[in-house]
Formats: structure tokens, C-alpha cells, sequence
């Protein structure tokens, strides 16, 4: 756990709300943030909406030539990577089967399932080494049921966690049980799922005053979930789907 140290974090997909309450949480618990973007005047706005101590970059995430410059950057800056809270989304939906189109698959596979790939294998070896490695993404609870008009969404959401759950995979078989008898290493590193209906936030709730937005998640909660991560220990977090929201 990090136990009052400063931690470096990434919060990728920093340009909308859930960014940058993400980001403002984050450096308001001490840590060292830098938020990531594919657009520069969008996300240098987010940053700055987040509050001091919040650095933005752009990137685009589904290249992984520009994933390997963005860690050299941070690294370069900050030195090596303790936390990425992966907050890259994007929905498209349908009205059936035989309607799901290509161009939708090939947005949200880019979207939810590359830009995860590219992300953990490039900060993998940071976040293992770590003395409170942690990477978290955001998926639905529509992944456990899944709908015709939403085959395409959930089915890279469901690749997305599948994904994460293989690098969770990965940090247990790196820490756990390593060690001698006398001296065991204890798990430092995890990768998690938080799970939402959907999220809302203030803007949302101002544009339409009249709504309940019943069993939604407020980015706030879950920017809260994401600090919260560091100080949980990894065992309790590693290869988790964690419920937020009512």
C-alpha cells in the first residue's frame, strides 16, 4: 500500500468527466498525475479543469509506437509508473443481431480491447516492480447480460476484462509465493475491473433535472474507487470485478 508516499499515475482516457475526476482525486491524494488524451486542446482543458498537479499528454492509445514514447515521456519525467486507471470508452449499439455493423466493431474493438492491450503491455514491468502496482479499466454490468442490440459493446467489454484478468494472471504468478519460507514476498501489484451500470456525472444531472439516472455510478464515486486502489492491499484487489454504484 502506499502508506503516504507520492505514486505516479496515469489516468488514461483524461479528456471526459470520469478523467477528470479521476485526476482531480488523485492529485488531491498527494500523487503525481499525468492525464492522457488523443486531443491536445481537449485534454490540456481536462487537466486544468482537474486542478495543480495534474500534467496532461496526448497519445493515441491503439498505436503502440506512441504507448512506448508516452511511458519514455513519463518515465523521462517522473520515473517509473505505479498506477494507470484505464478510463478509455466509447458505446455503440444496435437493433439486433444481423445489424451489428463492422464499423462499429472495429471502433469499439480499437476503443475497449487495443487500447488495453497496448496500455498494460507497455506499463506492465512498471507496474510489477512496483511496490504498489495497480492498473484498473471500467466495464458494465451488461457484460453478465448481454443483449442482442449490444452484441458488439459487451463483446469487447468482455475481451477488455478477459485481457485484464490474464495480466492479473500475470502479477500473481510474478509475486505470490515467491520468497523463501521464513521471509514470503507478498503480492504488490494488481489488476482489477470496476463494474458499472453506466456513469453519470453533474453536467448530466443539470441537463436533465427530472432524471433519477437509477443504479448509475457518479464519476466521483468512481474517481474515489481509483485512490482508494492504493490503499487496499493488491491480494484483496488482484483478478477482481468491483461492483460500484446501487
Amino acid at each position: 500500500m502506499s502508506a503516504g508516499r507520492t505514486l505516479t499515475v496515469v489516468v488514461t482516457g483524461g479528456s471526459g468527466p470520469s478523467g477528470i475526476a479521476a485526476a482531480r482525486a488523485l492529485a488531491g491524494a498527494g500523487h503525481t498525475v499525468f492525464t492522457v488524451g488523443s486531443d491536445r486542446d481537449r485534454i490540456e482543458a481536462a487537466a486544468a479543469e482537474a486542478g495543480s498537479g495534474v500534467t496532461p499528454l496526448t497519445c493515441d492509445l491503439a498505436s503502440p509506437a506512441e504507448v512506448a514514447s508516452l511511458r519514455a515521456e513519463i518515465n523521462r519525467r517522473a520515473g517509473a509508473v505505479d498506477g494507470v486507471i484505464h478510463l478509455v470508452g466509447g458505446w455503440r449499439g444496435a437493433k439486433g443481431i444481423t445489424d451489428q455493423s463492422d464499423e462499429d466493431w472495429d471502433f469499439l474493438e480499437r476503443g475497449a480491447i487495443t487500447t488495453v492491450r497496448n496500455v498494460t503491455r507497455e506499463f506492465y514491468d512498471d507496474l510489477a516492480a512496483s511496490d504498489t502496482g495497480r492498473f484498473a479499466m471500467v466495464s458494465s454490468t451488461a457484460v453478465s447480460s448481454p443483449a442482442a442490440a449490444t452484441a458488439s459493446y459487451v463483446a469487447a467489454k468482455a475481451a477488455a476484462e478477459t485481457w485484464t484478468l490474464a495480466v492479473a494472471d500475470g502479477f500473481r504468478r510474478g509475486q505470490s509465493g515467491t520468497g523463501s519460507a521464513e521471509a514470503p514476498v507478498q503480492q504488490r501489484s494488481a489488476a482489477t475491473i470496476f463494474v458499472v451500470k453506466a456513469l453519470v456525472d453533474a453536467g448530466m444531472r443539470a441537463k436533465s433535472p427530472e432524471r433519477k439516472f437509477p443504479g448509475f455510478t457518479d464519476v466521483e464515486e468512481l474517481a474515489a474507487a481509483a485512490v482508494g486502489l492504493f490503499d487496499t492491499p493488491a491480494a484483496e484487489l488482484n483478478g477482481r470485478r468491483l461492483p460500484l454504484g446501487r
